[in-house]
């Protein structure tokens, strides 16, 4: 399945798939954050928004063959270091490679310094991100806890980063 991963930056066109995306992407995560819907069930969405409009961001929008498989957004592209911002892959889709080869190729097309967030309580991306790092980075990648900004109450998010 890996070697019909395709990553391209999202068009206008593809919003709608990757809203629809976007939504499982926080139904996923609302485990983790302990966060319900908003009452139409959608979920905050200024994040995809900002992907798509916002000077400094990019969304991508990964393909296994005809079918969408996930998405990458990433922030800071007009800055010093760019972050991973939000990275998703249907559960269809995972344990493949496809998300591994994805972020090689997101990060191959804005070489530099990276940082990329994620949660404790979420084994499944602690254990992927540490392994994507090393492959990408080798040994030359940090990990650091730091508070979420403006949630006290929330454990703080793991941060790694490196450089390409």
């Amino acid at each position: 399945m890996t070697d019909h991963v395709f990553v391209r930056p999202a068009l206008a066109a593809d919003r709608p798939a990757v809203e629809r995306l976007w939504l499982m992407f926080q139904h996923d995560m609302s485990e983790f954050q302990g966060r319900l819907p908003n009452s139409d069930a959608t979920f905050r969405s200024e994040r995809l928004a900002s992907a798509f409009q916002d000077p400094g961001w990019a969304a991508y929008l990964m393909t296994s063959g005809d079918h969408p498989a996930g998405f990458a957004f990433v922030r800071g592209l007009d800055g010093p270091v760019r972050v991973l911002n939000s990275f998703f892959v249907v559960r269809g889709a995972r344990r493949s490679g496809i998300g591994a080869r994805a972020v090689e190729k997101v990060v191959a097309r804005h070489p530099g310094a990276w940082q990329v967030a994620f949660q404790d309580a979420n084994a499944g991306a602690v254990a992927f991100w540490r392994r994507v790092a090393t492959e990408i980075a080798g040994d030359e990648w940090t990990e650091e806890r730091r508070p979420v900004p403006g949630r006290p109450d929330s454990p703080p998010d793991v941060w790694i980063s490196f450089t390409t």
